[in-house]
């Protein structure tokens, strides 16, 4: 069943509005994805605090106004990318317009960073989040870095 304002995870009752919606998006879109809602749950509350933490108050009132948090897809699935990508490490790769953050067999980046530290900062949090690994790779394609960050 979707979340919805009206309807969502007892973990999520002393977010603020903005961020409970932001959450709320954030784990139905996890769910369709493949993840398990237990393990969804906590990540998108933390990925949701964070965001609030970093989004610029025009990014905070445009998200605000823009209506009722995503619902789950009553088929399942709605979005493109795979749930294998759920067991697919992190790589930090340099691209045309920067440094790239991607899982390990995705055909497009997740983010784009200038600054090759920010993208492996955020590749970091994602597979610290998802409990799989960060390869980090130098302008000439070798590895530079690896770590896991199994959970297990």
């Amino acid at each position: 069943m979707p979340w919805t304002l009206n309807d969502y995870p007892s973990s999520m009752k002393n977010l603020n509005h903005t961020t409970k919606k932001k959450a709320i998006d954030i784990a139905n879109s996890m769910v369709d994805e493949g993840y398990d809602e237990g393990r969804a749950i906590p990540i998108a509350i933390e990925q949701a605090k964070e965001w609030r933490q970093n989004a610029s108050k025009s990014e905070m009132d445009k998200y605000e106004k823009s209506g009722k948090p995503t619902e789950r897809s009553k088929e399942g699935k709605q979005y493109e990318n795979n749930p294998e990508r759920l067991e697919e490490g992190e790589l930090v790769v340099k691209h045309e317009d920067g440094w790239a953050v991607q899982s390990s067999n995705a055909k497009q980046p997740s983010n784009i960073f200038d600054n090759k530290n920010d993208a492996i900062k955020r590749a970091r949090e994602i597979a610290k989040n998802k409990g799989t690994s960060l390869t980090v790779y130098n302008e000439g394609g070798s590895v530079e870095e690896k770590q896991s960050y199994n959970q297990e």
